[in-house]
């Protein structure tokens, strides 16, 4: 259990200033996001000012909530204090820091080892795989999922309790300074370094420099292990003479590595330790679990593990899923798949998402036995019943001897199995209908069987949506607007084949400012599955005009003829909001100054209608060779936009810039912004494509697999010739699920285990052809259509369109999986 903490003594801890205090309550639970809140006694919200927002912007509504105790930064002392008589407030300069500082004081309460974990990649691979071996003997306390941050590295701290025994806990940094921060919270007792790699080098000034910073968490560390194979980091690690503890394939070690095999799905490891030779077999055999097992084996070394009981443990080593995943299920039902590991921490995250999914339905968790808690089991299951019941759930399947246990303390309607086995005997997919569904398991359960049994059966072509690379590309364009700039976010044509709902869920989560749409009817989806932000609707019919009220939908209103509809279809009592598009050379649709007159007639003789904005579309941001008629575009915008407004008599919001806009023209952001194609990670411009992550990937699978000899041909009108003997794959995708014939005969190419594969013969309505010649491929391999290395710039330049054209071809019959990492 947390030690109990005062007010006061937290005031002590981060060196704070007392603004106020209307009482002492307990300092049990951190808060860092306002969306997060759980329970409000208890708890005290930490007001951050980050780079793409500012938790003082949510203290009333947490103080409605019931929150009482808030950290804030230095500033508006008097109004807080006058705004919320009843709280107490502690002001710091920075509430990051005050966190950290909280956190560090936190970790030294407990003397327990502590393994801190970082490098370039496997930081969370490793460290799961850790807490899965050491638990025979130790009660791990770990990072919850990747939290590995400046924030999430105090929060992950702030779980280890009296009864754990041993902590695991990884840290990332993007640029110099952050390493000693953490050092500070974590105490690390042991280190590992996984690797060095290229994430992050845009940070720091060379590579060397970025090891040198990373080295800093492993400052007074018992011994640090690490691959002395990579020279830069093996030479920084003896510069500063930390105590390694090394593996090497290359050179003398103290695990040296003198042959690796495979042999089946496993890799054989021979190694020399303490001057003898032994043989290991890890169950994997790609680079990197291999290079992640042998860090752990390096741990297991050190602490004198028996060689017989490290195989015994690395054989129930499980593969970790490192992301968590949403997609559509049975009769209307919507699945949260995160059969990830089930600890509280990896819950509270996952009821979060649940709570803020709005889908209409009530919400389902299918829940295992926790593990590793460091609590007393009915204290534990005390918490997981709290959780449940202030996330909202309304039904419970709790499944594990240990939970069903402690039945009696959970309020909400709930059904006990002790078995993943017997819950599906009993399964019976009528019991589950247009409910949102959290399958969460501790890997042992095997609830992947519970996740197969909701899953709609559709062909194996899958469009993966990355909803983390999709929130990075959203704050890379808020890092380049003004704090007072709106941001409006296109989600039309099926979110650009990503999804509507999915990514308008998790817009609004992230609190953008619009939302915009092609059709009436895709604003009335997202209505109807819980989206409240503002919508526009950019090209409404006038048989629509009914659903645009009944919805709460804001049209684009571009022609007097339309105008005049409108007003004719909400005559009467309310108000009723549109946007004004004006035409500023694009010549696609809008108001022209000829217009005005008629306009604002009508304007005035419609009290009921309100202008919310007007804007304006460029024509060619995109390309400097447009840049003077881009510039000219803007000049009568803003002229235009002022006398709409002189003639309304008040101010509307104001928007010219579309994605290309926001990167070429930052200085003529006005009140608004559009951010569409480059949210999806295609930075329209080309300049700056490497600051944004792709968010799509197209996959598929391989049906089967055929030799063929030279001079005999393939598919539709004999198109593909082989012109040697070859071996051809076919695969699952074909033009009705989007992919463009265009591709066919060698244009299109595809990747198999990393190889690029060319198409042969013509593209098929539901599959195609591609030569895998010299590639050791199987039916039921992966195939990648798009994705990070095949992208859809370089797809589109192949057959001379533009990559909006491939990604909203993307059929809806394609099933689309969203997830987190």
């Amino acid at each position: 259990m947390t030690p109990m903490l005062t007010f006061k003594e937290l005031a002590s801890i981060v060196h704070g200033q007392v603004l106020q205090q209307a009482h002492n309550m307990p300092v049990l639970h951190l808060l860092t996001d306002s969306r997060k809140l759980s329970q409000s006694w208890g708890t005290v919200f930490f007001a951050i000012r980050g780079k793409y927002n500012n938790g003082h912007k949510y203290l009333a509504q947490l103080y409605r909530q019931g929150v009482k105790t808030f950290v804030v930064e230095e500033g508006e002392r008097e109004a807080l204090v006058q705004q919320y008589p009843e709280a107490t407030i502690l002001q710091v300069s920075d509430s990051l820091e005050a966190l950290q500082k909280l956190a560090a004081w936190h970790r030294a309460q407990f003397s327990i080892p502590v393994v801190g974990i970082t490098g370039s990649n496997g930081k969370t691979i490793v460290k799961e795989w850790l807490a899965q071996l050491l638990s025979p003997e130790e009660l791990v306390v770990k990072s919850p999922r990747s939290y590995n941050s400046q924030l999430g590295v105090p929060l992950s701290v702030w779980q280890i309790s009296a009864n754990h025994t041993f902590g695991v806990f990884e840290a990332g940094i993007s640029q110099p300074g952050e390493m000693e921060k953490l050092h500070s919270v974590v105490q690390p007792t042991l280190g590992i370094f996984t690797n060095v790699g290229t994430a992050h080098d845009e940070g720091f000034s060379s590579r060397r420099q970025k090891v040198e910073e990373k080295l800093k968490l492993f400052v007074g560390v018992e011994k640090l292990f690490y691959c002395s194979d990579y020279d830069a980091l093996h030479e920084a690690v003896q510069a500063q003479g930390i105590k390694a503890f090394t593996w090497s394939r290359k050179k003398e070690a103290d695990v040296s590595i003198t042959a690796t095999t495979t042999a089946g799905h496993r890799t054989i490891v021979v190694y020399t330790y303490k001057g003898e030779k032994q043989r290991l077999a890890l169950p994997f055999t790609d680079e990197a679990s291999v290079e992640n097992a042998l860090h752990c084996l390096a741990l297991l070394l050190y602490r004198g593990l028996p060689l017989a009981e490290i195989q015994d443990r690395l054989d129930r080593l499980q593969p970790v899923a490192m992301r968590l995943e949403m997609k559509e299920a049975i009769n209307g039902c919507y699945l949260i798949d995160d059969t990830y590991n089930n600890d509280l921490g990896g819950l509270a995250i996952a009821l979060d998402l649940l709570m803020n999914q709005p889908r209409r339905g009530r919400r389902t968790v299918i829940l295992s036995d926790l593990l590793e808690s460091g609590l007393p089991e009915e204290q534990l299951y005390r918490q997981v019943a709290g959780l449940l019941q202030t996330r909202g759930v309304e039904r419970l399947i709790a499944i594990g001897p240990t939970i069903s246990k402690y039945s009696s303390l959970f309020a909400v309607p709930a059904a006990f199995c002790d078995t993943t086995a017997a819950f599906l005997t009993q399964f019976n997919a009528g019991d589950f209908r247009n409910e949102v569904i959290l399958v969460k398991g501790a890997r042992v359960f095997g609830f992947e069987k519970i996740v197969q049994a909701f899953q709609q059966k559709v062909h194996g072509t899958v469009l993966e949506v990355n909803l983390d690379a999709l929130v990075h590309n959203l704050n890379y364009y808020r890092s380049k607007l003004a704090p007072d700039t709106k941001l409006m976010v296109m989600v039309k044509a099926f979110a650009y084949g990503s999804g509507s709902f999915e990514v308008a869920n998790l817009l609004q989560f992230h609190q953008v400012d619009y939302l915009a749409v092609a059709y009436v009817d895709e604003g009335v989806m997202l209505r109807e599955h819980g989206i409240s932000v503002p919508i526009m609707v950019m090209n409404p019919s006038p048989d629509s005009f009914g659903k645009l009220q009944q919805y709460s939908l804001e049209p684009e209103i571009y022609s007097l003829e339309q105008l005049q509809a409108f007003v004719a279809a909400t005559a009467g009592e309310g108000q009723y909001k549109i946007h004004l598009k004006l035409d500023t050379g694009m010549h696609r649709l809008g108001f022209v100054h000829e217009d005005f007159e008629a306009l604002f007639a009508l304007l005035q003789q419609a009290p009921q209608v309100q202008v919310a904005s007007a804007f304006s579309h460029l024509a060619g941001a995109d390309e400097a060779l447009h840049n003077d008629f881009s510039q000219h575009q803007i000049a009568t915008f803003r002229t235009l936009a002022a006398e709409v407004e002189s003639r309304l008599g008040y101010a509307v919001i104001k928007h010219i810039l579309n994605s290309a806009g926001i990167v070429r023209f930052p200085e003529h952001q006005l009140d608004m912004v559009r951010l569409g194609i480059g949210l999806y990670g295609v930075e329209a411009t080309g300049a700056e494509q490497e600051a944004l992550r792709p968010v799509s990937m197209l996959k598929t699978t391989v049906s089967q697999v055929k030799r063929i000899r030279q001079g005999e041909t393939v598919g539709y009108s004999r198109k593909g010739i082989a012109d040697e003997d070859k071996t051809i794959a076919t695969i699952a995708v074909g033009y009705a699920d989007g992919y463009d014939r265009r591709f066919s005969n060698g244009v299109g190419q595809v990747l198999i285990k990393g190889q690029r594969c060319p198409l042969i013969g013509n593209v098929c309505m539901d599959m195609c052809m591609i030569d895998v010649t010299g590639v050791d491929v199987k039916a039921g391999d992966e195939a990648v259509v798009f994705g990070p290395q095949l992208t859809l710039v370089e797809l589109a330049k192949r057959i001379g369109t533009i990559p909006y054209e491939l990604l909203t071809n993307v059929s809806t019959r394609v099933k689309r999986v969203f997830f987190s990492e």
